[in-house]
């Protein structure tokens, strides 16, 4: 079943709350990146476990292996349970990743290490430009079975590469799905976005949500719309076929 994850990518620590506060009695999963991080990562990361809500902490590290093993056991205080490295680092680092998640698991605890495989707004003559001459398909497909293989527990890619995942990773590898865009709404930044229902019927186990639900007229109400499409498309996924 395919759960959504709130991105909390504020500027302001006040407007992450607001959307906290607005959407938490629907969603149990929350994404915090970069600029929450940086600029207010501790009180809004505290105010996330006080909640019990589940936490998909997005840093991308990519450094070298010992540095990002050393992160990994130092961002684990945050509470998260999900927590991204980015597959270009290669397969020591990644390796690495999972070494340091193995420890901390080996306490008791549930951390799980995903990879990121491109950027949702990586195009092919982006790619070209920095001297890679495969296709966006083709590395999302090389990194993420890579990223298996390193003993890591997922990827991050477009709703559009889940087929191509799927068909390179175990059933268990878990997706998660950025550059989500219901209906109507506008792709921004993004190059490679996909609705709700299409997540559901690629076979993502989540999809993250930011802008089409922060900055919403009403938080509440978006997220409803959008649990909604998912429930909708997961009963036409799971209904018989009819002959």
């Amino acid at each position: 079943m395919t759960q959504l994850m709130i991105a909390l990518d504020e500027a302001k620590l006040e407007e992450a709350q607001d959307v906290f506060r607005h959407t938490a009695a629907d969603v149990l999963w929350y994404k915090v990146g970069y600029q929450a991080y940086y600029s207010f990562g501790n009180e809004i990361l505290a105010e996330l476990r006080e909640a019990r809500r589940n936490i998909f902490l997005d840093l991308k590290l990519h450094d070298i292996p010992n540095t990002v093993a050393g992160a990994i056991g130092s961002v684990v205080r945050s509470g998260a349970s999900f927590v991204t490295v980015h597959a270009e680092g290669g397969r020591a680092m990644m390796q690495a990743a999972a070494q340091a998640r193995d420890k901390i698991n080996a306490t008791g605890r549930s951390l799980k290490i995903v990879a990121v495989t491109l950027l949702t707004s990586i195009s092919n003559d982006d790619l070209k430009e920095t001297g890679v001459d495969k296709s966006v398909h083709e590395i999302v497909s090389i990194r993420a079975a890579l990223a298996q293989d390193c003993g890591l527990d997922g990827v991050v890619c477009p709703v559009e590469a889940v087929p191509i995942v799927r068909a390179r990773t175990s059933p268990e590898f878990t997706i998660i799905c950025p550059g989500i865009r219901p209906a109507g709404v506008a792709s921004g930044d993004q190059k490679r976005t996909a609705t709700p229902a299409e997540a559901v019927l690629a076979g993502a186990d989540f999809i993250v949500v930011g802008r089409p639900i922060t900055k919403a007229l009403d938080p509440r109400s978006a997220v409803q719309k959008i649990c909604a499409e998912l429930a909708t498309a997961q009963a036409e996924l799971s209904a018989p076929e009819r002959s």
